[in-house]
């Protein structure tokens, strides 16, 4: 994880309510804490003791305004973690589903989280009767959604960065956050800034190993997924993975995916030559996924890798995918912390 920035302790910020695994809080569980939160506030502060908390925790879209900040300041000491798979069965018949599977769901704006760890521990070497293993960590619906200095852990769709529905934008902001996983692990329709953070892929049988981002951006919105100033790492076999590939659901098959990676460092499990797959007959378009001023040993230029111009790369800047209507910019005052 980057050390771009420490905001002040978590203990020194007022807490509207104390979760504590030991019952010395206002709630035992996560959930119990997001259900003691008032509805429609502006800002309720969640603080969460040390601990291991189990999931599922659902952030209605009633609750906005909900910050979910770990004790400690660091985010190994709050864990949050669940082990559902799509094709985990369900109490009452069926099964969970990918969106269902989520350890933690948010669709309350104004959304923030700081100094936890989401984790889907699902085993799927534990349960090869599962077919279906998609497993998320953490789904977000909501708008303006702020996740700082967190980890995101899991194998296949880690972080689903969600919206309401098709024709509905919203905004993700993940800054300082370590993001691990092998298969689709970021991906969803929102419009996300991943900045400064640490995007680990695993090890993992299969050819490709993996692919990073699916992104599934609505048509008409310019603006997908933005990768900026993070540092992609692995330990999987050199040109093993895809950076990425296109994700049209059944619900939305023409759609415009959207992901730019740029002044980031590149490791070398990257397929360096094409890194760009297709997906289910779909394939990827030189106008909607580039790289710009990228640097390592994954970071060859070649005529399949798209590279910004330097004029069009000023349009793919945080505050360009992150101010909206209203202005939002978090990115400002992650950047204060920073120094």
């Amino acid at each position: 994880m980057s050390q771009q920035s420490r905001p002040l302790p978590p203990t020194d910020v007022v807490a509207d309510v104390v979760v504590a695994a030991d019952g010395s809080g206002d709630a035992r569980t996560v959930q119990e804490g997001v259900d003691l939160a008032p509805a429609g506030a502006d800002r309720v502060v969640v603080r969460v003791e040390p601990g291991v908390y189990r999931g599922p925790v659902v952030v209605g879209p009633d609750k906005t305004g909900l910050a979910l900040v770990g004790a400690t300041g660091d985010p190994d000491d709050v864990v949050i973690v669940d082990d559902r798979a799509n094709g985990t069965p369900r109490p009452g018949g069926g099964t969970w589903g990918t969106a269902g599977s989520a350890t933690v769901t948010v669709a309350g704006d104004g959304f923030e989280a700081r100094h936890v760890t989401f984790a889907n521990a699902f085993d799927d070497a534990a349960h090869p009767e599962i077919v279906n293993r998609q497993a998320v960590a953490l789904r977000t619906l909501a708008d303006r959604v702020v996740l700082d200095h967190v980890r995101l852990l899991g194998h296949q769709d880690t972080l689903f960065l969600d919206s309401p529905a098709e024709d509905v934008r919203v905004r993700v902001y993940v800054h300082d956050s370590h993001v691990q996983g092998d298969v689709d692990f970021v991906f969803g329709r929102a419009t996300a800034v991943l900045d400064g953070c640490t995007i680990m892929a695993l090890r993992h049988t299969g050819t490709p190993n993996g692919y990073l981002f699916a992104p599934s951006t609505a048509t008409g919105n310019p603006h997908g997924f933005l990768v900026t100033r993070c540092s992609l790492v692995s330990d999987a076999d050199p040109g093993s993975y895809a950076l990425g590939r296109p994700w049209h659901p059944s619900s939305a098959p023409g759609n415009d995916p959207r992901v730019v990676v740029r002044d980031s460092t590149l490791g070398r499990h990257l397929a360096v030559a094409a890194p760009w797959e297709p997906m289910h007959g779909y394939d990827w378009l030189p106008g909607r996924n580039a790289e710009h001023h990228n640097d390592g040993p994954g970071a060859l230029v070649t005529l399949q890798r798209p590279q910004l111009a330097e004029a069009d790369a000023r349009a793919h800047v945080p505050a360009a995918y992150l101010a909206g209507d209203d202005g939002w910019a978090p990115q400002r005052a992650a950047d204060l912390s920073a120094g």
